[in-house]
């Protein structure tokens, strides 16, 4: 995966808006107003991107891909996860994750933005 299906991808998955909030070297995407997905726009070495995750669903991660998914860098690492695409899991599982993160981001929003949401 690239920077490029990455953002495809997200865009792909529902009402998404992409910004610039934390400076243009950062591209956020958001649900409803919050946020599920942050890559670094500057990476030379490779894709790293932040999603949010269940704390119990992250610990187990970590312990199965401790290559690839990382407590969230810059973010609580309780509730994040930092992720280095092209490692131990293909495109996939990396969708799967980035999905995951948008989904507990859709059930966190008030009920009246997640049915708008959801009724898109």
């Amino acid at each position: 995966m690239n920077i490029e299906d990455l953002r495809d991808y997200c865009l792909s998955i529902g009402p998404v808006m992409e910004e610039t909030s934390f400076g243009p070297d950062t591209l956020v995407f958001k649900v409803g107003g919050k946020i599920f997905l942050l890559v670094g726009l500057d990476q030379v070495d490779g894709l790293r991107f932040n999603v949010k995750c269940n704390p119990e669903r992250a610990i187990e991660l970590r312990e199965r891909y401790e290559h690839t998914v990382l407590p969230g860098y810059h973010m609580n690492k309780k509730h994040w996860n930092t992720v280095v695409a092209n490692q131990e899991i293909d495109d996939r599982k990396l969708e799967e994750l980035i999905l995951h993160s948008y989904q507990l981001i859709v059930e966190s929003l008030p009920s009246k933005i997640r049915s708008e949401v959801k009724g898109l």
